[in-house]
């Protein structure tokens, strides 16, 4: 395991995270220090705490290499150590996963039974009622919440990032029999940069911010 940054500064890691696209191909990060990235944003909120991220994650140079002309021919998808595919699972707006997280909680000690019937009721109630395109916009905004954690967390590790929504989603789709119940939110790689992000600018806090109500 890389230890080297895992007590890094919260306000380091932020200032310092950058979208690398030039990657260290002969690095590999082990399969258990990706569980344990993916652990780390999966402590992300979401609604509901319904968790409804699912992971394809692909570290063999060969699956890598299909990759590549799926996205756009982005190198970056051949050379870093991880291409990590965030999708969001449309079945875990139901009472049988809320049950299923919910009873754990339970078990942990974290709620009630009379709470977690509560929460499940809730959730049958709601969600039934709620469209399927209401769902999707609900899976990107929980599915960014994850991603920008997990880029985070492994900046504090001594990785780097960069999220892509450049690639051709339905052409992923058939090459890897992805199944309809499960949507895309974007393309992850994840790996040790051969050569930094660029620096960026953002706008000014006073130039993006209102204060009670007006506009």
């Amino acid at each position: 395991m890389n230890t080297a940054n895992r007590n890094a500064n919260f306000y380091d890691v932020i200032r310092d995270r950058r979208s690398v696209r030039v990657y260290d191909p002969s690095y590999k990060i082990s399969d258990e220090e990706i569980k344990e990235l993916l652990g780390e944003a999966m402590l992300a909120p979401s609604g509901t705490n319904l968790n409804p991220w699912r992971f394809m994650v692909f570290t063999d140079p060969e699956l890598k290499q299909k990759l590549l002309p799926l996205a756009l021919g982005q190198k970056q998808v051949a050379d870093a150590s991880a291409v990590i595919l965030v999708l969001g699972d449309m079945d875990a707006y139901t009472v049988e996963n809320a049950d299923k997280i919910n009873q754990r909680a339970v078990d942990a000690g974290y709620m009630t039974e009379q709470i977690k019937e509560t929460i499940n009721n809730s959730v049958q109630g709601y969600y039934g009622s709620v469209s399927e395109q209401t769902k999707k916009e609900w899976q990107m905004l929980d599915g960014g919440l994850l991603a920008m954690q997990l880029m985070l967390a492994a900046k504090a590790r001594g990785y780097d990032t960069v999220p892509m929504l450049g690639y051709n989603t339905e052409e992923f789709r058939k090459e890897f029999n992805v199944p309809d119940n499960l949507v895309n939110v974007l393309m992850i790689t994840l790996g040790k940069a051969a050569q930094p992000g660029f620096p960026t600018v953002r706008l000014g806090v006073d130039e993006v911010t209102t204060w009670n109500g007006n506009i």
